[in-house]
């Protein structure tokens, strides 16, 4: 392989090494902003420490040191950095398609549990409004959001409805958003699980991509007797 062939090959993983840590950075600094403000953890008891925040925390860490070593490791042409970016790019690709085959076989078993969860969180802010009508929680903030009411309906709430499920400061059971939590999101990941398919051949075919480029510049350094610089 030319030395003109390798250089394009080297900049070019360093260009989208640069533009996936960037990105990275993006995600971890959402997910600590999230942290920060509401955590999302009430909605699944069961799950609180894999709440939204806390999985963006840890896909931007992840991003972020994988993308950095393979942005140093073509940069500094250093056959190190190189392997373990490749082993690291392999490993993270074995987990994407063992989950997503996972959610897959097990879709429905799935949906249960999580419909039976966001219920059991629902009942305990029931409880908790009950004692204290101005508590504002999680499921004020989902609901306020993405214009739902309770899991399935604003029957989940029985008689205590809170203000979060209509538009208006007084309610009146005609103004409560007609389609529940579970349901729109149900309904917006069925309207979009092509789109999530296509996202994830997307991100394995980068995947692929990135660990042929670093095996390429591993194999070139070998040959040229560079060592572990």
């Amino acid at each position: 392989m030319s030395q003109s062939c390798l250089n394009c090959l080297k900049y070019t993983m360093c260009a989208v090494n640069l533009v996936c840590w960037l990105c990275g950075v993006s995600v971890l600094g959402f997910g600590i902003y999230l942290m920060t403000n509401s955590s999302f953890s009430s909605l699944m008891p069961t799950l609180a420490y894999l709440n939204v925040p806390n999985f963006l925390v840890i896909t931007g860490t992840i991003v972020t040191c994988i993308s950095f070593l393979g942005f140093l490791g073509a940069l500094k042409e250093n056959r190190c950095l190189l392997i373990s970016y490749f082993i690291l790019l392999f490993i993270l690709m074995l987990a994407e398609l063992s989950i997503a085959c996972t959610l897959l076989v097990y879709e429905e078993k799935y949906e249960k549990f999580i419909e039976e969860d966001l219920t059991k969180s629902l009942n305990q802010t029931r409880d908790q409004k009950q004692k204290d009508s101005k508590h504002i929680d999680d499921w004020d903030t989902i609901q306020s959001l993405f214009h739902c009411c309770g899991v399935n309906s604003s029957s989940d709430w029985k008689p205590n409805v809170p203000a979060s499920c209509c538009g208006t400061s007084s309610c009146t059971p005609q103004e409560y958003w007609s389609e529940g939590c579970y349901k729109k999101f149900k309904s917006w990941f069925d309207n979009n699980f092509l789109s999530a398919g296509a996202g994830m051949i997307g991100l394995c075919i980068i995947e692929v991509l990135g660990m042929c480029f670093s095996m390429t510049l591993f194999c070139h350094i070998s040959r040229s007797g560079l060592g572990y610089k």
